[in-house]
């Protein structure tokens, strides 16, 4: 049986050409159809007949969330056999039904769809008027013939899927229904179809399909009115630069038939210098990105203007400048707003081809493996594919803030894709074009820029000094956000600021998918149907679904902060990173601090122009000794807000503490005593530690202290607890959540503890041997010297040291190292050294698949309960309610069971975080690869 939607080569009938997206006024009617449909769901869409009983569903909306069939997370894979064009049998569909008024049948009506997944037939009052396809491009019709005037009948019929669904393989949540807006435009015969803007210098030249009267404004000063027959052009002196910082825009009002039609422009000239560098009117601009979907937690992939504003001023606060709209266009309210608020827009193409890859297992799934029928190469998805991006550019072709078309994404690259792209050289010269797919495939020079995704720093730098690379160099994908993360991007921006020719990128992605399930976050696996789904590899986000911010999320805003700086003696070198603007009207806050104190606090007001250095003076001698550690941070403020804050540490001689005589021993056959005037200490011979602490009559354990390699994964480590992931998570090869530690003796010699012992997984021989030696001295303090050998074949671990479990109650702490936010020691530069207090409660990162996190790195002094831990060479930490067992048993946020004590570390090291989930492999340097470790550290009575 054929089914029309099985055929590429007709994906519309009766669709209006693309045009200019505006909303016409003056005598044209605007009618938002937005509100309550009336709606069937069939099982069998091609056998749906008239509906027995209509429910009631809101447009735009996706019907999966209002209990018609179920969400569905896939990455790669299609949801049904890859047999292109063909999609199953049995195909659902969404019938949507309401009735809608017109008033002046001698005008011209129009219906716009701004999205709707997947191929959409229209009816009006009982006839077929057309159908679409192109799930987030805007398909209009002329249903003028079909209307009467009065009451009239719009009856939409949405299949689940189509041939499109090949081209619409995108990593997210897969959802149906009319999900954006839906309107009609009742228009004044003669009126405006299309209008092109294009700026040169200081004139802006206008193309119009009618004769119109055209008037320019700079805000609400008119400056010129002229008549445009088809063509014509506004000259402006000296005008107001559009940029992503200063976003200056004036408006054009077109007057035709009655109508007026407002569109805003932009002046702004894109280019590429002899150093290969993006130039942004004629100056040199890093691309601060990150990649965009629409996605809500409860509206899947519908987004109000409000939550699309949020998201983009929330980017603003982060200091991101660029947004690729991954991975197809956005609504239109999206791109006013970046022309408003000034973003950069690399716009994508709604195509993605990924789950091709996957047809043959017998092949491996990298696109070195092209095959001649998949869509890039093949002649039967050519009209497709160059139409989308027809439709793509004309929509948008006026906006100021798009700097890049984008052909799409993941889709292999072929003749097609040359076509896709001649078309849009020819039709806009003003603007670049991107498509990673030919960069991948070794054909960047048919785009503009060279553009890979989650390139190692290695590899990046390799790129920046590639002299047959004559191209920009941009990630458009990397540092992968997922979970506790990321963790690599401030040593990304290191080389983008080091090599002119790496111009930047956009870290994946912007926030976590998810679906609010009975109030808790949900992902793929978790929904009745899913025959393939990708875990939780869509929770990648760069802030919380709810749009709350992360470790990582602060991360990014200090790795993009506008400024660098540097020590020099007595000096500050402030660096000025915008590019257009100066710190005229910015305050600098300088502060030198020592020992959690200040010493020295400055605010001072500069002129530094852009990509300029400026001097301060700092008015003391910095410190030189200190008792646990002492830094520099500078933070950048406008009208009182902060917009970013940096810091450095000082290099200075710790003061030891005073050495306090012994305490005097004894011992049994099983343990170790010794007590003092507020301390009653145990230390078992078996575990080879303290098996009882207690202080001033309270016991501080619950459970014998321990030496321990484990902790919980995080989302870049799972490996194999989730079968998607392609790395392998090495060191739970050595099986370290069945841990179990070996004391081979324990003795006291001259009044100090000595042990030697082991740990290892089950079934598996010790990663460990140690010898350990533990000096109480009679003030309570406890003196822990850990000298041991990791095995020479041991993997990296994730972490080495003490856990000390704690009663519950004991849940509030205060330590001295890199807070507030967790950190790590590649995830630290949004952090402060000096002292924070915290409890368990907020300590606790609800990330949405239950994971590592808490950790604080640099801490030289750790205070909980009535213990004081201490590091004179600093230490990372971590003060949890729940175990790293719970954590890592758990999948969801309510599978992590009730808190029973509170979980202290106390480790050598941790290692960084970094972004593997999807990017390259742990840095090296961040790695726990230490094979002697040297670990002295101490606890004392508060």
């Amino acid at each position: 049986m054929k089914r029309f939607y099985e055929n590429p080569k007709c994906t519309s009938m009766n669709r209006l050409k693309p045009r200019s997206y505006y909303i016409p006024g003056g005598k044209a009617v605007y009618t938002l159809l937005n509100g309550m449909w009336d709606f069937a769901y069939f099982e069998n869409g091609d056998t749906a007949g008239e509906p027995e009983k209509w429910d009631s569903i809101p447009v735009p909306s996706c019907w999966q969330l209002y209990g018609y069939d179920n969400p569905n997370y896939t990455n790669i894979n299609y949801p049904f056999p890859c047999d292109p064009p063909f999609v199953p049998d049995i195909n659902p569909a969404g019938v949507y039904q309401r009735e809608f008024m017109v008033d002046d049948v001698s005008k011209q009506t129009y219906i716009v769809f701004e999205g709707v997944c997947s191929c959409a037939e229209i009816y009006i009052n009982g006839k077929l008027i057309g159908f679409t396809q192109g799930a987030h491009l805007q398909a209009e019709f002329d249903i003028t013939p079909y209307v009467n005037k009065g009451k009239n009948t719009i009856r939409v019929k949405v299949y689940k899927w189509s041939c499109s669904s090949y081209l619409e393989d995108q990593d997210m949540f897969r959802f149906n229904g009319i999900f954006r807006d839906v309107y009609l435009l009742s228009r004044p015969k003669g009126h405006i179809t299309d209008i092109d803007l294009t700026t040169d210098g200081d004139t802006i030249n206008i193309k119009t399909d009618r004769k119109a009267e055209v008037s320019l404004y700079d805000g609400n000063i008119l400056l010129e009115t002229k008549t445009v027959n088809k063509t014509g052009s506004f000259t402006v002196k000296k005008p107001k630069l559009w940029n992503a910082e200063q976003p200056e825009l004036y408006t054009l009002k077109f007057s035709c038939a009655g109508e007026e039609i407002t569109q805003k422009v932009g002046f702004r000239k894109i280019g590429i210098s002899d150093k290969l560098e993006l130039l942004i009117n004629g100056v040199p601009v890093k691309l601060k990105g990150v990649n965009h979907h629409d996605t809500t937690p409860h509206g899947g992939w519908c987004m109000t203007n409000e939550e699309i504003y949020k998201d983009l001023t929330l980017m603003k606060e982060l200091n991101i400048n660029t947004v690729r709209t991954s991975h197809y266009p956005p609504s239109p309210a999206f791109l006013d707003y970046c022309d408003e608020l000034g973003l950069y827009v690399i716009l994508e193409n709604d195509i993605e081809i990924h789950g091709i890859t996957r047809q043959n297992p017998n092949v491996s799934n990298g696109w070195a493996d092209i095959q001649p029928n998949w869509p890039a190469d093949n002649p039967l998805w050519t009209k497709e594919m160059t139409e989308r991006m027809k439709r793509t550019v004309e929509r948008d072709k006026n906006h100021a803030s798009i700097i890049m078309w984008s052909t799409g994404n993941e889709s292999g690259y072929g003749p097609n894709y040359d076509k896709m792209i001649e078309w849009t050289r020819q039709r806009d010269q003003t603007r670049l074009i991107h498509c990673e797919d030919a960069s991948r495939q070794g054909v960047s020079d048919r785009a503009d820029i060279y553009s890979r995704m989650y390139l190692s720093f290695g590899e990046l730098e390799s790129a920046a000094k590639n002299p047959e690379i004559t191209q920009p160099v941009m990630l458009c994908e990397y540092s992968h956000a997922m979970g506790n993360g990321p963790g690599d991007v401030w040593d990304y921006w290191e080389l983008f600021h080091k090599y002119p020719k790496l111009i930047g990128g956009c870290i994946w992605e912007w926030t976590d998918h998810t679906v609010i399930d009975g109030g808790v976050a949900k992902y793929g696996g978790d929904f009745k149907g899913e025959l393939t789904h990708d875990s939780n590899f869509c929770c990648d986000g760069l802030t919380f679904a709810d749009r709350s911010f992360k470790a990582g999320t602060y991360e990014a805003r200090a790795a993009y902060a506008p400024f660098r700086f540097e020590i020099n003696g007595g000096k500050i070198r402030f660096r000025n990173l915008y590019d257009f603007t100066d710190m005229t009207g910015f305050e600098i806050r300088c502060k030198v601090s020592c020992d959690g104190e200040t010493v020295e606090e400055k605010t001072v007001e500069l002129d530094t122009k852009p990509h300029k250095t400026s001097v301060i003076p700092l008015e003391n001698p910095l410190p030189t000794v200190c008792r646990l550690g002492a830094a520099v941070s500078v933070t950048l403020l406008k009208n009182g807000s902060e917009i970013a804050a940096l810091e450095q540490p000082l290099k200075c001689r710790i003061i030891p503490d005073e050495e306090k005589p012994l305490c005097g021993l004894t011992e049994d056959e099983f343990h170790i005593y010794a007590e003092g005037e507020r301390f009653k200490y145990s230390f078992s011979k078996q575990y080879g530690n303290f098996d009882s602490i207690i202080i001033d009559g309270r016991e501080q354990l619950t459970e014998a202290v321990r030496l321990s390699a484990f902790r919980a994964n995080t989302d870049n480590e799972r490996g194999g607890r989730i079968a998607l992931w392609m790395f392998i998570n090495i060191w739970q090869g050595e099986n370290l959540d069945r841990e179990f530690t070996k004391t081979y003796d324990t003795r006291v010699i001259n009044g100090i503890i000595k042990v030697t012992g082991s740990a290892a997984g089950v079934s598996r021989r010790p990663y460990v041997k140690y010898g350990m030696t533990v000096k109480i001295l009679n003030d309570g303090t406890a003196k822990f010297d850990f000298d041991g050998k990791i095995a020479d074949n041991s993997p990296t671990l994730p972490r080495i040291g003490f856990n000390f479990t704690l009663p519950l109650k004991n849940n509030t702490f205060k330590y001295f190292g890199y807070g507030p936010y967790e950190s790590y020691c590649d995830m630290m530069h949004h952090a402060e050294l000096g002292f924070h207090e915290s409890d368990t409660d907020k300590a606790y990162v609800p990330y949405i698949f239950p994971q590592e996190h808490g950790n604080h790195t640099g801490v030289k002094e750790l205070t909980v309960g009535d213990m004081v831990f201490r590091c004179e060479k600093g230490m990372d930490i971590n003060v949890s309610k729940y175990s790293a067992h719970q954590m890592y048993r758990a999948k969801h946020t309510d599978e992590l069971g009730e808190p029973f004590a509170t979980h202290v570390r106390i480790d050598y090291k941790c290692k960084g975080i970094g972004s593997a989930s999807c990017g390259p492999t742990l840095s090296s340097q961040y790695c726990l690869k230490d094979k002697h470790i040297l670990f002295a550290f101490s606890f004392s009575i508060k």
